[in-house]
């Protein structure tokens, strides 16, 4: 979630910046009190050689909007510590103490287990005595969060990023494109742009063009004069004018059509547009917000996106990261779900805390399958199955999964992988997981293709959106929007305006470091 997801790897870090270095994290995602899922413990130095112990009663897991917590707490768990966390050359080890019972995946821990640190970033569970369930990952102390917005729940990196974003440009008026794949809550960041920034008070328009038949999109987008087609009884205001002062929002902004991307372009260039069969313009004062989950670029090439429209749409890209890269929020959006099933069917006492020996509302076991779960829907598919979760077990002591929904969490069957995309400069790459890409492959693939990004992508032979989100949980990565005005102006003196030169030095992606020179007027 990034404007223009632009990257740059920084020179040697000073030491001012050491403590960009990810941090080991722990987060509750089932817990008997079903109102601590989501409590987090950060534990400080561990990746520097730090043991942590875990009790009953210490030490205190915290919300993300409070500065005090409290411990697990939970009565069949031991006082004395029954895990230790230390760190090893390969990555963390988990030791399990006599009075512990600890299951990963549904396989005892044993004595130890030991993890990567790979294999810890993309998330571990931990299920404590069937009573709770843990997720050891990794997060960046740098990344802080902005303020809390409407519905945006969680505090992985990629959220927090995303709410970066939306709180560095919502107060501009600049046309915004968002992608990500289908589910991802596109239209939740439109209107968290809107509610942010001086349009407020004035309306807001959600518009799914792959919904309107091609042929009436011109009249109801732009409005039509009286006559200009069979049955024009009447003038027709159209979305743009209906949202004047405000906001509007053109979801899947790829199914426009070639006329209406040729009207689209005229209105961001100019201002002004033409109704269907008129003559006259009409001035449109519209902050337009665009977003997609088809590959604009791709688009671009085969001729059925124009190349100056994205340029127009894309005053600032906001990049979505999909569900299953961010698994530290599911838990916490499960929750957030289900409390608004739980009020809708009436028992919201489910979130309040009851006998501490009662069976867990939550399974653990289930808020791990949870975890596991690809999610190809992205949030709408967490959203239903919380739904049908809860409705489903209604009056019952705990949640019950069905045999449908069953068979929808089962693990998906690994498919054939589509061959990368060959390029002149290598082989092509057999697909792969964006967890089997270490952090120097990552920076030798980016300097490789002279940063740029869908080539560095193709090469490692994952998903362009699977690299964005690799780069943002790097702590050697940076984005160019990240680059001060100072450094930026220095360098492009210092380099005589050559880009490939500003490029060389600053590892930045060509795309993005031209955009940033020209919005300062440097170029």
């Amino acid at each position: 979630m990034l404007a223009d997801v632009s990257t740059a790897a920084e020179p040697p870090r000073r030491a001012s910046e050491a403590a960009s270095h990810p941090v080991a994290v722990l987060t509750l995602v089932a817990h008997p009190h079903l109102a601590r899922v989501g409590e987090r413990l950060v534990l400080e130095d561990l990746l520097a050689g730090q043991e942590w112990v875990l009790s009953r009663n210490a030490p205190d897991f915290t919300p993300a909007s409070s500065a005090f917590g409290a411990p697990l707490g939970d009565p069949f768990l031991s006082r004395k510590p029954f895990l230790r966390f230390n760190r090893t050359d390969a990555g963390i080890r988990v030791s399990v103490g006599p009075e512990g019972k600890c299951t990963s995946d549904g396989l005892p821990l044993g004595d130890a287990r030991e993890w990567s640190l790979e294999e810890v970033r993309a998330g571990i569970p931990l299920e404590l005595a069937g009573r709770l369930a843990l997720l050891l990952h990794l997060s960046d102390p740098k990344s802080t969060s902005a303020r809390s917005l409407p519905g945006m729940v969680g505090e992985s990196v990629g959220l927090r990023r995303v709410r970066k974003d939306i709180e560095r440009v919502a107060d501009l008026d600049l046309s915004v494109l968002i992608r990500g794949e289908t589910g991802t809550g596109k239209e939740l960041v439109a209107q968290a742009l809107h509610q942010q920034s001086p349009r407020a008070k004035k309306p807001f328009l959600s518009i799914n063009l792959g919904a309107i038949p091609k042929e009436l999109a011109a009249a109801e987008l732009f409005g039509a004069a009286k006559g200009a087609f069979t049955g024009a009884h009447q003038a027709r205001d159209g979305f743009f004018r209906a949202a004047q002062g405000g906001t509007l929002f053109l979801d899947e902004i790829g199914e426009a059509s070639a006329e209406i991307q040729v009207m689209l372009l005229r209105v961001l260039e100019t201002g002004e547009l033409f109704p269907v069969g008129a003559s006259t313009p009409v001035r449109a004062d519209v902050r337009l917000v665009a977003a997609t989950d088809a590959d604009l670029d791709t688009h671009i090439r085969d001729g059925r996106f124009k190349a100056p429209l994205l340029h127009r749409l894309a005053g600032y890209e906001i990049q979505l990261p999909p569900l299953r890269e961010r698994r530290e929020d599911i838990a916490p959006l499960f929750l957030h779900f289900a409390r608004e099933a739980l009020e809708s069917i009436g028992e919201s006492h489910r979130l309040t805390p009851g006998d501490p020996y009662q069976e867990p509302w939550l399974p653990p076991a289930l808020a791990i399958r949870l975890l596991r779960h690809s999610w190809p829907g992205n949030i709408r598919q967490l959203r239903n199955v919380a739904r049908q979760l809860v409705v489903g077990s209604r009056g019952q002591p705990r949640l019950e999964l069905g045999p449908r929904l069953a068979q929808e969490l089962e693990p998906p069957l690994p498919r054939a992988r589509p061959p990368a995309p060959e390029s002149p400069d290598a082989e092509p790459v057999a697909r792969r997981k964006s967890t089997d890409v270490t952090e120097p492959e990552l920076l030798e693939a980016l300097r490789a293709q002279d940063w740029d990004v869908k080539r560095a992508a193709d090469h490692l032979g994952i998903p362009r959106s699977s690299i964005y989100n690799l780069i943002e949980r790097s702590p050697v990565i940076r984005l160019a929007g990240d680059l001060s005005v100072e450094e930026l102006t220095r360098c492009f003196h210092e380099c005589q305006g050559d880009l490939d030169a500003m490029v060389r030095r600053l590892e930045v992606s060509r795309r993005a470091l031209s955009r940033r020179i020209k919005e300062l007027g440097l170029g």
